[in-house]
């Protein structure tokens, strides 16, 4: 009889990936070991998710695996342990790029002044050759260990064009200078190249220093989405209050929670009441009340009050886990796809190899005179002119000026991933709390129903009044009326989720919901009732004031519109981008905005997770989808979108999450970060295509294809200087970005 084994499930840390070939070597030498069913590497987080048999493979076997082809895996018995410990490695390896690209730099630069200035001094080469050393084989080693590893999986990158160029350069030009008698005997002059390599280490090193730099702050939305929990919770036991670390809360726990302190785990109110900032879950500035019966969110904040509820999801279960969880798979799922470069390297690589090889073999049986000495001479020419120094820089230094183009119209760029996808979206998902709107509640209208010589003393009274209120509406009143009064108000009382009352110099006033001064027997008008329809038909809730029985003033407050919006709408759906509205609002609210921005698709009482979803549909009918969000609840769709937008005076999870930042709250900047995008997808564009027609033109002359019609060989020193050209085109052609016009 057949049994069959339970496979187990894990997720693990890996250490030493630099590149999505890494990601490759290291999934594909995990699936072909025994006892492992599939394996799923995750380049954007560094780790790997492994479906194992644990009767016929251990985790230590695995890691010993990856440790023969230079990775590893983090075994930890704790998983906060094994992220804390990942995350010390990471930022080991940046802190020593950094060091490595600092001091190749440093030693960079005197090569080059030497080896384009000074190359005719005494001692020269010498001297280029003493600092060339340390940048290749120090500073840049792990190219040539990285192409090694390639090689050893019959695979080619750019750290192989990247080790085989700068290694024959440095080879050849040490040859030439402590050997210069061998080409003088031949009549051929010994040129050096070691500027050319030690640029290319240290143009490659500040490119990789950039991307590590990225990467090791995607971690960062994460980590403070998990610092929404706190450490420790006051629980209560036996009868008994005691405080205790939040990892050791049971589901049924009876948690007191006071003014100011962070919910720890999803649950209940049993006692108490008070108001609590769920912006985490709706995106609405406005703090929810809570009495017994409410639901509470792990990670959500609470104000003035206090109250006790039951825990109910306690650990992965809560939503604040669920939606940490969330993002970082939308972060994995979206693993940089292996740069363009690379993939043109391993083509490229055998080719020009093959091409190298192929003129020292024809020069050999069809050179005549000095045959191997040209043909040496040839096949070297092949491999400086094929230098990827210009293919390097193709993608980097045009993402430098994009970047900083960026940030002179406040739009903050985060990788060159953002920029080269942006100019495709063909779908835009606005967030509208802080996004299309203010994102805080303020009085947009003040109607007066008395005659102007009462109106001082009814602002006084209501400003005492709601200054003594905790319901988050009270601050948007305070702040309208913003003079303070000197007034002596008594009998203040809260009626929960109604309104105040209170006495101001002997007068008796109430101030709340229309139904809440009925209830009081306070006479109101049909005229006032429709007053009120209209009002809160425009997405703004209305408040009434009144004083001795007698209503005296209609407020409405409402999240305003930015003056921008719907200008900004407008010119997204006249470039042919279709705008959709996501809002964790009400229906009647989500139906005002959409009708004064213009945006015909909305939907309304979304959460976080749905929000994610509605992207992910998008996604699946082959739009490209950018996500505008400023808030936490607006984490998880950002990180799931193909371009992802936060907009500057938005929460910081939004802006980590997120691979460029709005500076200003104006909306406009918007369609100018598409138009930059378009602008440098096409110079990047431009800078391989200069990068690449010096090789194909050069390389077949390298290889002395002019030699039989006019005896041309292509000197080694003018293969470098070509190479050298089109570096120089490309820096110049990026250079034009900096005066376009968005």
């Amino acid at each position: 009889m057949e049994t069959t084994t339970e496979l187990h499930k894990i997720t693990l840390p890996v250490t030493g990936m630099s590149c999505a070939a890494c990601a490759v070597s290291v999934e594909s030498m995990l699936k072909s070991t025994a006892g492992i069913e599939n394996a799923g590497v995750n380049y954007a987080n560094q780790s790997v998710s492994v479906s194992y048999d644990p009767g016929a493979v251990t985790l230590q076997q695995m890691d010993e695996v990856l440790q023969g082809i230079g990775y590893g895996l983090i075994i930890e018995d704790d998983e906060d342990d094994a992220v804390a410990e990942q995350e010390k490695i990471q930022h080991a390896h940046y802190a020593a790029l950094k060091t490595k690209t600092i001091w190749a730099g440093v030693l960079t630069v005197p090569v080059v002044i030497l080896g384009m200035f000074f190359m005719e001094m005494r001692f020269a080469n010498y001297v280029m050759l003493a600092l060339t050393l340390p940048v290749l084989f120090f500073f840049g080693r792990d190219f040539f260990v990285n192409a090694w590893k390639q090689a050893s999986h019959r695979k080619a990158n750019m750290d192989t064009l990247v080790a085989l160029s700068t290694g024959v350069a440095f080879l050849f030009s040490t040859f030439n200078t402590f050997y210069p008698q061998f080409w003088h005997e031949r009549g051929l002059h010994p040129h050096v190249y070691f500027e050319a390599a030690a640029v290319i280490i240290f143009f490659i090193l500040l490119g990789k220093l950039m991307e590590e730099r990225a990467k090791t702050k995607t971690s960062d939305a994460l980590k403070k989405l998990i610092g929404l929990q706190p450490k420790t919770v006051h629980v209560i036991r036996n009868g008994a209050e005691s405080e205790i670390n939040v990892k050791e809360v049971l589901a049924g726990d009876e948690i007191i929670i006071r003014s100011g302190e962070k919910i720890p785990v999803d649950g209940k109110v049993l006692s108490g009441s008070s108001f609590v900032d769920e912006s985490l879950m709706t995106g609405e500035p406005l703090a929810a009340e809570k009495s017994a019966g409410s639901q509470v969110f792990a990670g959500t904040i609470n104000q003035n009050g206090s109250f006790t509820f039951r825990a109910e999801k306690v650990g992965k279960q809560t939503v604040l886990a669920q939606i940490i969880k969330t993002v970082q798979e939308a972060q994995g799922s979206k693993a940089p796809v292996q740069k363009l470069v690379d993939k043109i390297a391993g083509i490229f690589v055998p080719v020009v190899i093959g091409i190298a090889i192929l003129t020292l073999i024809v020069w050999i049986f069809a050179g005549g005179d000095n045959a191997l000495t040209h043909g040496i001479m040839a096949a070297v020419s092949v491999l400086v002119i094929a230098c990827p120094c210009a293919l390097g820089l193709a993608t980097p230094t045009a993402m430098m000026v994009g970047v900083g183009k960026g940030a002179e119209n406040n739009i903050l760029i985060r990788d060159a991933e953002s920029l080269e996808k942006a100019f495709r979206v063909n779908a835009i998902v606005l967030d509208k709390t802080g996004t299309l709107t203010q994102g805080r509640p303020a009085v947009t209208d003040w109607i007066w129903k008395v005659e102007n010589t009462d109106q001082q003393k009814h602002l006084a009274a209501a400003r005492a009044l709601e200054s003594r209120s905790e319901h988050p509406l009270a601050a948007a009143i305070v702040q309208y009326i913003n003079a303070p009064s000197n007034v002596n108000v008594s009998r203040f009382a809260s009626v929960t989720g109604s309104g105040i009352r209170g006495a101001v110099d002997n007068v008796e006033y109430l101030i709340g919901t229309l139904s809440f001064l009925k209830s009081e027997n306070v006479d109101v008008s049909d005229g006032l009732v429709r007053e009120v329809r209209n009002l809160s038909e425009q997405a703004k809730t209305v408040i009434a004031i009144a004083a001795d029985q007698q209503i005296v003033a209609l407020v409405s407050i409402a999240d305003a519109l930015k003056p921008t919006s719907s200008e900004a709408v407008a010119q997204l759906k006249k470039q042919g981008i279709e705008v959709y509205m996501l809002t964790g609002d009400n229906l009647q609210t989500a139906a005002a905005v959409a009708k004064q921005t213009g945006i015909e698709s909305y939907r309304a009482e979304v959460k976080p997770a749905d929000k994610m979803q509605f992207i992910s549909e998008l996604q699946s009918k082959g739009k490209v989808v950018a996500m505008v969000g400023d808030g936490i609840n607006d984490s998880q769709a950002l990180a799931q979108a193909d371009v992802s937008i936060a907009m500057g005076k938005g929460s910081d999870i939004a802006m980590d999450v997120a691979k460029m930042t709005l500076i200003t709250s104006d909306l406009m900047i918007l369609p100018k970060a598409l138009k930059l995008s378009r602008k440098t997808v096409a110079t990047i564009r431009q800078n391989l295509f200069w990068a690449f027609i010096y090789n194909v033109i050069g390389i077949p002359i390298a290889a002395g294809i002019l030699y039989p019609i006019n005896g041309f060989l292509l000197d080694p020193m003018l293969a470098g200087g070509a190479m050298a050209l089109s570096s120089v085109s490309v820096v110049m052609n990026s250079l034009r970005l900096k005066s376009a016009r968005l």
